[in-house]
């Protein structure tokens, strides 16, 4: 089953299924455009050594150069509102639709149960999840702890 129901009008990046989609990266694969997964455009900027302003910055300028590939070749732009922030296909990325997160290992937290670090992750404003994605499921005691809201609030602010 693809997950798609034939009643409901399908989203843009699941118009052509399973044609029109893929993943572009640079050599270091450092930094990824992945083009109708879930939204038109998933980009995103990852490094394993740390360097959070790094990779932040490598973000800002590969997405004002995505924004601008896009503008000469179609003359159109990213989706904007004034009020909600860039227009998604998924509505959990509406706002900034940026989600920054990092894969620690938190063996105690483990041996503590996912529910008591789900409970202090709430209080932080922060999400668990496992290292296989949103849905994947959890391996060991290694997890992708990323912000919770996305809407509401500045880049920045979410890296912070």
């Amino acid at each position: 089953s693809s997950g798609i129901n034939a009643e409901w009008p399908l989203r843009p990046g699941e118009r052509d299924w399973p044609e029109g989609r893929g993943i572009f990266h640079n050599k270091e694969k450092t930094f990824l455009v992945w083009v109708n997964e879930e939204d038109q455009l998933r980009i995103i900027s990852m490094e394993k050594k740390g360097d959070v302003l790094g990779v932040f910055k490598r973000l800002a300028s590969g997405i004002e150069a995505v924004r601008n590939t896009v503008k000469e070749e179609s003359g159109k732009d990213f989706m904007l509102d004034e009020k909600y922030g860039y227009v998604h296909s998924c509505p959990t990325n509406l706002g900034t639709g940026m989600r920054a997160s990092v894969h620690i290992d938190l063996p105690g937290w483990t041996a503590h149960g996912v529910d008591k670090l789900k409970a202090r992750c709430e209080e932080l404003a922060l999400q668990p999840r496992g290292t296989r994605g949103e849905s994947g499921g959890q391996t060991g005691h290694t997890y992708d702890i990323s912000n919770k809201h996305r809407l509401g609030y500045s880049e920045v602010q979410l890296v912070q």
